[in-house]
């Protein structure tokens, strides 16, 4: 397809609804709402805002309130992730940046970041395998009928619309989505958890896909239950709110055991993938920069300081996956913001043939597209991911023994 002018700066003046108009023009085809529907999410992407974001970090109170919902004045969640997911910040530089909150605010936040990582070293374990069952199969309870996630139900459509309108969701609402989906509906999660890739500005398939198997009960073996108690508990306004709240169908918990056991991927001990403990190679001319790492300390991108960078928006795999406007605003910004300070060109196309026969330069990335392309595409000089912990060869079955074997 070729290259594509940079997106509006807002460091240089422009507005939200520049960079809205620049996604819709360029890119509004390819999204889940098409050109005329595209807006931005509850972020505001590049650096700038990350570094703010991290600057203003205060985890004062996060073990205690880090499951509250509404109202939001009493959320305890930091709003890191969609930073984190591209790579604005790192998980080392957020995990240095709480070294002076209270201890147990400090030792459960640090513990969401490990959490984090884990998803990462799964993903660098089993791949693509991690969009199937990893221990044992969906639970199926049999007993619902209608949508998943009913409208008339206040809790749900106040949480489907979040999803939509801002692009994130708190932890425990994630939870909640999930286990109505599939354990109680017995929606298939994979359908469930594509919704939320398609909408979610911390979208990622290590992450997201974790997070569902782990809710479901086919990573971790035992289902989530979500019922009206939490609801209650956690954002009563909900239920005072609800036209079903003398007939509520989420009264009791939900009636799913654990699904039977799978042959799925080797969880035990093993290697798994890291990448170059060191920088392998030299003479990159371009730095190849990924929606996984867009920030300013990019390995490769921070090696020098001058040279040229090249990001590309893949289009086939775009038009399959139709994302929600919002993530293709969200990358905008941030690429706008580093075009202004750096030579960057953006492309539009497949990544590689819009890459071919450049001298690159690159990060190593713990996703199979980037091993996939890279295989192809052959850089000349490849830099060592920024791992929070460098993976070993211990198992990878389940984060609580992953967890036990970390020195950190």
């Amino acid at each position: 397809m070729g290259v594509l002018p940079a997106p509006p700066s807002l460091a240089d003046g422009s507005t939200r609804d520049d960079v809205v108009r620049w996604v819709a023009e360029h890119l509004g085809y390819l999204t889940f709402e098409g050109p005329d529907g595209v807006r931005p999410g509850g972020f505001v992407g590049g650096q700038s805002a990350a570094d703010a974001a991290l600057n203003a970090l205060d985890v004062s109170g996060y073990a205690r309130r880090r499951n509250e919902v509404l109202p939001e004045s009493r959320r305890g969640a930091s709003r890191m992730s969609p930073y984190i997911r591209h790579g604005l910040l790192t998980l080392r530089e957020v995990w240095d940046a709480v070294a002076d909150a209270p201890a147990d605010d400090r030792r459960r936040y640090r513990d969401e970041l490990l959490w984090q990582e884990y998803a990462r070293h799964l993903y660098a374990r089993v791949g693509a395998a991690n969009g199937s069952a990893l221990r044992r199969e969906q639970p199926r309870s049999g007993a619902w009928e209608g949508e998943p996630w009913p409208p008339e139900m206040r809790c749900m459509e106040h949480v489907v619309g979040e999803l939509h309108d801002e692009g994130w969701l708190v932890n425990q609402t994630r939870m909640w989505l999930a286990s109505q989906w599939a354990v109680r509906a017995g929606a298939d999660w994979r359908t469930g958890e594509d919704e939320f890739f398609v909408h979610l500005l911390d979208g990622s398939r290590a992450a997201n896909r974790l997070g569902w198997q782990w809710t479901v009960g086919t990573g971790s073996g035992k289902p989530y239950g979500f019922s009206r108690w939490q609801v209650r508990k956690r954002a009563p306004q909900l239920c005072r709110e609800c036209a079903l709240s003398h007939a509520c169908p989420i009264e009791q918990w939900p009636d799913a055991d654990a699904g039977p056991a799978v042959d799925g991927p080797d969880l035990g001990r093993g290697a798994t993938p890291s990448g170059p403990a060191a920088v392998e190679g030299a003479g990159g001319t371009t730095v190849w920069l990924t929606a996984e790492s867009l920030g300013g300390t990019d390995p490769a991108l921070a090696a020098d300081p001058d040279r040229a960078a090249v990001f590309v928006f893949d289009e086939p795999l775009l038009a399959q996956l139709r994302l929600s406007g919002k993530r293709l605003v969200f990358l905008a910004e941030t690429l706008g913001e580093l075009a202004a300070v750096r030579p960057l060109e953006i492309r539009l196309g497949r990544v590689v043939d819009e890459l071919a026969g450049l001298e690159l330069a690159a990060t190593w990335t713990p996703v199979p597209g980037w091993a996939i392309r890279a295989r192809h595409l052959r850089p000349v000089e490849v830099h060592p991911w920024p791992w929070l912990v460098v993976p070993g060869s211990g198992p990878v079955g389940s984060y609580s023994s992953w967890r036990r074997a970390l020195k950190v």
